[in-house]
């Protein structure tokens, strides 16, 4: 089949969460199963064009925009695998300091008007390289209106007669809000601000439009797809989900087996595989060096990798890190985020300088030798759409310890002792005394060094890869394909 991947970023080039890992990875998976994938994303100044060796392939391309048509330039670069990736260049649009937001973490008020013309210049791309795409995958509300566009302005256009279009909600907590006067500024008719279109409570909902007019709808875990359609985690578009439930779809991200396997990391200071632990003790040594943590092998190491807010549940790890501390246990934290939280934690980490250990920010090579180098890791949310780290971590043998939500209850199965199934540990309440409680069950479980070797190799045996998740994509594809032609 013929797929165009539209996402606002994608590993390698730029990245600030889940959906950029996605981006990156389920194209080549499906390049894998004899797909010709193209990907297009904008060219943000984040990118960087030398490093990835991205050509010029055409220049000022013209782009309908609501103030007068735009030229933009198409550039090309590849992902590991081959697969081509386009590049929509328009510096007025995108070459600024954030992808979404300014340095103050506001977001920019034109970013409806930005990501509608990303959305138009990907389709005007398709005509430009003869690529009529029999799929077009959309992600989240910054190419929700693709599928709007097609099912509305371009409708008759014969280019486009027989794409089907498939809209994968990453979060629904980020929906593209606007004012109600943007309409016309993303050059769509007045009348789809109603209740049946894209108004939502008095303001323009880009990802409502992504839900309403694409062809089937998928969501990034089975346990999300459900817990969607309910008033508490429905963010306020539950009814239009529930009346859609028959298109809407869970499917479990994957990790990518290049970038994330122990038995070949760059990163790590020792390679392991599930047949052979003996490298993961090295790896546990090095990270408590670096992290300037006494080096004792039968001290449980504990780690986070996270963003700190709530939605992540860091606020309970907050309020049990005293008890968590009068334990034998060392804990190492890299995240940023809420400034309350930031400072909680750097307080913690200087009053017990043994133990804890934080860094503010994110880095790559690091968050690669804490997976390596943990016993256990830690993901209170409480939601969570998919989650990787939790994949990451089953697949490096450090077992997850997470709140029973979303992607986590999906991928984390309780470990029983007496069975010797499972994989890592589960709360179900999202309160800090149910976390405890499960931190105290792993820790307990820990000094059985049987056991524990058991529920490591269960972790590690586990296929989490883009291979399985990308032929559930290929079945929805042609799904989709087959709705669109009886249309």
């Amino acid at each position: 089949m013929k797929i165009l991947f539209a996402a606002s970023e994608a590993v390698p080039f730029a990245h600030t969460g889940g959906l950029g890992d996605v981006a990156g990875a389920l194209p080549k998976a499906l390049g894998r199963l004899g797909h010709d994938v193209r990907l297009i994303m904008p060219l943000y100044r984040a990118v960087d064009a030398q490093r990835h060796r991205l050509r010029l392939v055409e220049s000022g391309l013209s782009v309908p925009a609501a103030s007068g048509p735009q030229p933009v330039d198409l550039l090309e670069g590849h992902l590991s695998s081959g697969i081509s990736v386009y590049f929509i260049r328009h510096d007025h649009s995108f070459n600024r300091d954030g992808l979404y937001q300014t340095a103050s973490a506001e977001d920019y008020p034109d970013n409806a008007e930005r990501f509608a013309l990303f959305c138009r210049a990907a389709l005007e791309v398709c005509r430009a390289v003869s690529f009529q795409p029999e799929v077009l995958h959309a992600h989240d509300w910054q190419t929700a209106l693709l599928p709007v566009y097609l099912k509305t302005i371009l409708r008759s256009d014969p280019f486009f007669q027989r794409t089907a279009t498939v809209f994968t909600i990453h979060n629904l907590g980020y929906q593209g809000l606007f004012p109600p006067e943007i309409l016309p500024r993303l050059m769509l008719p007045s009348e789809l601000f109603t209740p049946a279109g894209l108004e939502f409570y008095g303001k323009g909902n880009l990802l409502k439009g992504g839900l309403l007019f694409a062809d089937l709808l998928t969501t990034v875990s089975r346990r999300y797809s459900q817990e969607i359609q309910t008033s508490n985690q429905g963010a306020g578009l539950d009814g239009v989900l529930g009346e859609r439930k028959g298109d809407l779809f869970g499917v479990l991200n994957g990790i990518d087996p290049e970038e994330w396997n122990p038995a070949g990391d760059p990163h790590i200071a020792a390679h392991y595989r599930v047949d052979d632990f003996a490298g993961k003790a090295r790896c546990k040594a090095d990270l408590q060096r670096r992290f300037e943590l006494p080096v004792k092998t039968s001290v449980p190491l504990l780690a986070v990798i996270s963003r700190l807010a709530g939605q992540k549940g860091l606020d309970l790890l907050r309020d049990i890190l005293e008890t968590l501390m009068s334990l034998n246990v060392q804990l190492v934290l890299l995240g940023s985020g809420e400034k309350k939280l930031e400072a909680a934690f750097r307080e913690a980490a200087a009053k017990y300088p043994s133990q804890l250990a934080v860094r503010i920010g994110f880095d790559v090579p690091l968050s690669h030798q804490i997976e390596a180098g943990a016993d256990l890791f830690l993901m209170p949310s409480r939601y969570e759409p998919c989650g990787l780290n939790q994949m990451y971590s089953l697949a490096y043998g450090t077992i997850p310890i997470v709140h029973a939500t979303g992607g986590l209850d999906d991928t984390v199965v309780q470990f029983d002792p007496a069975t010797g199934q499972g994989n890592g540990f589960r709360f179900e309440e999202s309160t800090a005394t149910a976390f405890l409680q499960a931190i105290w069950q792993a820790l307990a479980l820990y000094r059985e060094k049987a056991l524990w070797a058991r529920l490591m190799t269960n972790a590690m045996a586990a296929d989490f890869t883009w291979d399985r998740s990308a032929r559930e994509y290929e079945q929805l594809y042609r799904r989709a394909a087959e709705k669109k032609g009886g249309q």
